[in-house]
């Protein structure tokens, strides 16, 4: 397996894909998965001539199982250090969800020449969780209930998730995949409990605006309108304000997975945005 090893020791598993002097599109992956979610999409832009990178965030996946460095300031030392040891330059960085955070926060701190465009789906960014200065976030109850169901059966808590809300399996009418949920539990699994405790936090606390506003590339925001996991009006459309150069393009009954359930759908509207 290919790997790094971290400034503080943490062995990073990732994926390098394609012709190294074609443009390289890296993925961030969301919790408590893996680079694996992003097959996908590594497969449609290896096609299109792209060189295509993800990770496995440490803690998750086939990376080491870290106790420690689990927020968002090493996650994105984490990617600078993966970039530097790739010498990844003029990159498109894809993030969804806690991917998104991670995503924006790095390239917010990149050296020049880096980073080309972002792209954040179903992202965390502004900040997910209900305070006075975010009144109308998710209540901490909710990732506090996160938590809780983690410790007390992680393995089904990893089965509902995606059985449920994640995809909008839920909903009526929906067409639900068992191939989906299955290889969703399966990310989810390989990972450590520690590590995915710790994020909670990471994803549902941090407050990335300081982040979206230091950006000075382009943005693309993609979201579901069904997103019942990081509901849209809570997320992309405020951080749509906090860009200098963005665009959102919403799927109307599209979930908080719609990557993974309509790629036929997202993934053309994701090569336009890279390819102009």
């Amino acid at each position: 397996m290919a790997t790094i090893t971290t400034a503080d020791g943490t062995r990073l598993f990732y994926k390098d894909w394609g012709p190294k002097d074609a443009q390289p599109v890296m993925f961030h992956h969301g919790w408590p998965l893996s680079s694996d979610d992003w097959d996908n999409q590594m497969l449609f832009f290896l096609a299109e001539g792209y060189r295509v990178i993800a990770h496995d965030r440490r803690g998750h996946g086939r990376s080491d199982q870290t106790d420690t460095g689990n927020e968002m300031d090493t996650y994105a030392a984490d990617v600078a250090e993966i970039v530097k040891a790739l010498d990844l330059r003029d990159v498109v960085h894809i993030g969804h969800s806690t991917g998104g955070g991670e995503a924006a926060r790095y390239a917010a701190r990149a050296e020049p020449g880096r980073v080309a465009k972002v792209i954040l789906i179903g992202a965390v960014p502004p900040v997910m969780v209900q305070s006075d200065k975010n009144p109308d976030g998710i209540p901490m109850e909710v990732f506090d209930g996160i938590r809780s169901a983690l410790v007390a059966n992680r393995a089904q808590f990893f089965l509902d998730l995606p059985s449920g809300p994640f995809y909008g399996f839920n909903r009526d009418g929906a067409t639900v995949s068992q191939g989906l949920i299955n290889n969703w539990w399966r990310q989810g699994m390989a990972g450590g409990a520690k590590a995915h405790y710790d994020c909670v936090a990471a994803f549902s606390e941090t407050d990335f605006t300081d982040d979206l506003t230091a950006l000075n590339v382009p943005v693309l925001f993609v979201h579901g309108e069904d997103d019942q996991i990081v509901p849209i009006e809570n997320s992309a459309h405020k951080a749509m304000k906090l860009v200098r150069d963005g665009t959102l393009k919403s799927y109307p009954g599209l979930s908080h997975g719609l990557f993974a359930t309509h790629p036929d759908v997202v993934n053309p509207d994701l090569l336009s945005f890279v390819a102009a």
